[in-house]
Order: C-alpha cells, then sequence, then structure tokens
C-alpha cells in the first residue's frame, strides 16, 4: 500500500502562493490581450475619440478636433490619425499618452485618407474642393492635388503606391489616379453615390459600395472594369432603405462584411461567389466597420442611435451594444 504523506504548513502555504502568483499572471495576460486588442472610434459631435476594450467596455476618451471623422494608425501603431472635418486638419494622436500631440492643417471639409506605403504621405479626399490632396506628414506642406468629381470621398492608395482610387459620390464614379503623373488617368462607371472601398487581399479586386443603388461594385483591378455587382435585399424593407457604405474583409480573403447604412444591419458576403450568405441587425444607420485581430468580433457604429454594435461573426448574431458618443463615425482597431 503506498505511504501518503499529510503537507506540512509549510508547504501548503507554498502551493497557496504558487497559485496565486499563476493566477495573477493569467488576469495580467488576459487584461494585456484586452489592452492589445482597443478599439478607438471617432464621434463627430463630441469632437472625442471614444476608446473601448475588446468586449465593448469603455476605457476613456480623447479630446480632438472639430468633426473627427475616418482614423488610421501609422505603421508603427504608436500614433493615431484623425481626419477633422469642421476644423480642416488631420490630428495626431500618441497612443502612449492618449492625448492629440500635433496637427496638419488640410483643405475644406476633409473626409476619408489613406497613407502611402511609407506613411510619409496622407493622400486626402477634400470633398467641398472637389479634389485629391497629398500632403507631406513631416513638413506638414500640400504637396499637390487632383481634380475629381464632385463629392470625393474614398480613397485607397495601392500597394505599390504608384496609383490612388477616389470615388466620386456625385459622379458615380472611381477616379484612378497616377500618382507619378498626378493625373486622373481612368474613370471607371459604377453605382449611384459610391462610398468606400476594400480590396481583396491578393490584390485582384477592388470592392466598392455605392449607396444609392443597393450594391456593391466589384472592378477587376488588371483591367479596371467592373466583373460583377453584390446586391443587397432585405425583407420588408424597400431598395432606397438599403445603403451601403462600410465595406472590411478577412485576412484570408473568403468573407466581405458590408455595412448597410439605414438599413440598420450588415450583411456578410461570399467573396468567391458574391452572394449575401446572411444579414445581422445592427444600430440605426449602420455606417463603419472594424474587425477584431481574431476577426471573430465585428464593431459597427451607428450613426444615428450613438452606439457601436459588437456581432459574433462566427454565430452571425449581435452580442450587444454600447454607447459611442454623438454620431460615432469610425470604428479602428488595434491589431
Amino acid at each position: 500500500m503506498p505511504l501518503t504523506r499529510t503537507p506540512t504548513p509549510a508547504l501548503r502555504s507554498f502551493r497557496v502562493a504558487a497559485r496565486a502568483t499563476a493566477l495573477a499572471a493569467l488576469l495580467a495576460a488576459g487584461s494585456a490581450a484586452v489592452q492589445a486588442q482597443s478599439v478607438y472610434v471617432s464621434s463627430e459631435k463630441d469632437n472625442k475619440i471614444v476608446v473601448f476594450d475588446a468586449s465593448g467596455k469603455q476605457t476613456g476618451t480623447i479630446d480632438v478636433c472639430q468633426r473627427p471623422r475616418h482614423m488610421m494608425f501609422s505603421a508603427d501603431k504608436s500614433k493615431l490619425y484623425v481626419c477633422c472635418g469642421d476644423s480642416n486638419q488631420l490630428g495626431v494622436v500618441d497612443r502612449a499618452s492618449g492625448k492629440m500631440v500635433d496637427t496638419v492643417p488640410l483643405g475644406d471639409s476633409p473626409e476619408i485618407f489613406d497613407l502611402s506605403p511609407d506613411g510619409k504621405v496622407a493622400y486626402v479626399s477634400i470633398e467641398d474642393e472637389n479634389v485629391m490632396a497629398a500632403y507631406d506628414l513631416a513638413s506638414k506642406k500640400p504637396l499637390f492635388e487632383v481634380k475629381t468629381g464632385g463629392e470625393p470621398e474614398g480613397i485607397l492608395v495601392s500597394k505599390d503606391g504608384k496609383f490612388a482610387y477616389v470615388t466620386s459620390e456625385e459622379a458615380n464614379l472611381v477616379h484612378l489616379v497616377d500618382l507619378t503623373s498626378k493625373k486622373v488617368v481612368k474613370d471607371i462607371k459604377v453605382g449611384n453615390r459610391p462610398r468606400r472601398f476594400a480590396l481583396s487581399p491578393d490584390g485582384k479586386e477592388l470592392w466598392v459600395s455605392n449607396e444609392l443603388s443597393a450594391n456593391v461594385s466589384v472592378v477587376d483591378t488588371a483591367t479596371h472594369k467592373v466583373k460583377a455587382t453584390v446586391e443587397f435585399k432585405i425583407q420588408g424593407l424597400r431598395q432606397p432603405d438599403i445603403t451601403p457604405v462600410g465595406v472590411v474583409m478577412t485576412r484570408d480573403g473568403k468573407t466581405a462584411w458590408v455595412s448597410l447604412g439605414r438599413a440598420n444591419h450588415v450583411a456578410e458576403v461570399d467573396v468567391a461567389s458574391k452572394k449575401v450568405r446572411r444579414t445581422v441587425l445592427a444600430g440605426k444607420r449602420a455606417w463603419g466597420l472594424g474587425l477584431s485581430p481574431d476577426e471573430r468580433t465585428l464593431y459597427v457604429t451607428n450613426g444615428l442611435s450613438d452606439d457601436m454594435t459588437l456581432v459574433d461573426t462566427q454565430q452571425g448574431k449581435s452580442l450587444r451594444t454600447v454607447a459611442a458618443g454623438r454620431v460615432p463615425h469610425t470604428p479602428l482597431v488595434l491589431p
């Protein structure tokens, strides 16, 4: 019969301390994971960026310039750039201090921007001037402008930095801009009131949301022609009530999520077949989209209900909705 020993008081104390240390380590790791998945949401009417953890719990706010809209991280993720439509500035936020530390002057009513591959130049849609403007971020000086159709909005720079795509809401076009010659070299006819872009991971397809056509145009980047159209329908809603704006793709390029605006839903689309798999109820005027690093949570900003909906992408259902400031615009998820 095997012998058993009763632990001594010292041994029991050691085991308790070890368990406590392990538990503390697990809690610290969980806290770090949440911090690593911070979600930043620009609030147009509050002139703030609202900060959340991965679960949607608000952890703070950052005062920025007036009417913050689109946001992007710097290449090293140490800074956050925010485009402010009423103060005509690009705000520069230091993530470590949680404060706006600098601004870059822009044109009248800037909205969406993208960065050059080296992170040195910002290309910005200047809505009221009908131009795409380029700015040197170090010197804060304008570099050049390219005339576009009325109300330019979406901007996407090619991976090699040679071209930029720009939507014109009034002209129903996507302009292909040669950034070397600083000219529009092709106009691509898409749907009505094109808004935003998503580029497939292999770079072969450019998805363009058409707000007033209730669809997405899929552009072949080799020919720069529309190769397919993704149509959206929701039972009980008229087509004019379905207004797609935001588009985001998974890293494997198999799934696209599209916000459907005043339809108050987001759609999950199979990229290969261009068919809608399902739609998920969000808040009022589902607008901006952001995926968590593990792509299991979709963050949806709802501009008319002043909140953000967290969607479980595996189950295809809303998890919760949290207040996100007045007129939340863009959710930016720390990768």
